[in-house]
């Protein structure tokens, strides 16, 4: 059994990925060693981070297996190299016939240790006009994601999942430390809420939230909010990403969601009704 550190360091990377999936690949990769050698040993990507696709046909063109996508392929190498675990933050894959919007976690040898299906996916009609409807191709997962890393337990989630709370009060009372929210949010929808909600996210479950976010325009005439984050379980923003394509590292202390659920034990005693 893993020994578990209560200190490292986690960088998660902003993104303005396009349709030119080998540029978006060399991208991360680059700011993956980047974020290597300023210490970080935890290194997080948006959602679809290797891909923006400018229409429904090259979102088709593209779609692959796991096992041979190209982007999860160089992860799983450059994570070996660098001895540093990576998270995907999603990236589509077809398994049979279906697609599903994945996060996938890969540890420090190179192996994949943890698969999340985005659950909740977003349909939406916003009051800008702009309509979005994944339910079109993707199939929804099923299973909430929650597994070990070195230094705590870590639950993953997708951009969409954020507005159902249920889901990260559940992967908290399991145990998680630490929550990512990889995501592509609209510039739209986050100008209101992106702040608002990951911090709330992060005080009702006592975790440290990670949000690396995708950014500006994209093809298909989509934008995205951007703003980086990373929160601690007391809903602190302990750092955030103002400028365009960067990285944000943070030291991280696992102590900090003890001492926050010892002081406000709401998990411990929260009721069914």
């Amino acid at each position: 059994m893993l020994k578990k550190n209560k200190k490292f360091s986690v960088a998660c990377i902003q993104m303005n990925s396009q349709a030119n999936l080998h540029k978006n690949i060399l991208f991360a990769k680059n700011k993956i060693i980047f974020a290597s050698k300023k210490g970080a040993k935890l290194i997080l990507l948006p959602e679809n981070c290797f891909l923006m696709a400018k229409n429904n046909k090259q979102f088709l063109e593209f779609l692959t297996t796991e096992e041979h996508h190209p982007g999860v392929n160089e992860m799983k190498k450059i994570a070996k190299n660098l001895s540093v675990w990576i998270i995907i933050g999603s990236v589509n894959i077809q398994e049979k016939k279906k697609i599903f919007n994945r996060s996938i976690l890969i540890d420090n040898t190179g192996k994949i240790k943890a698969r999340y299906n985005k659950i909740h996916l977003f349909s939406a009609k916003l009051p800008n006009k702009k309509l979005y409807d994944e339910k079109k191709y993707f199939t929804p997962g099923k299973k909430a994601c929650l597994t070990n890393l070195p230094w705590g337990k870590i639950g993953m989630t997708i951009c969409y999942d954020l507005r159902f709370p249920h889901l990260y009060r559940k992967l908290a009372r399991k145990g998680a430390d630490f929550i990512t929210v990889p995501s592509a949010f609209t510039k739209f929808t986050g100008e209101m809420h992106w702040h608002t909600l990951l911090k709330a996210r992060a005080i009702e479950t006592g975790c440290f939230i990670f949000a690396p976010a995708q950014f500006g325009n994209h093809p298909g005439k989509k934008q995205t909010y951007g703003h980086t984050l990373i929160i601690d379980p007391w809903g602190k923003i302990i750092n955030e990403c103002n400028k365009n394509n960067s990285v944000i590292i943070s030291e991280i202390n696992r102590k900090k969601v003890s001492m926050m659920r010892t002081s406000i034990p709401s998990l411990k005693l929260e009721k069914k009704f």
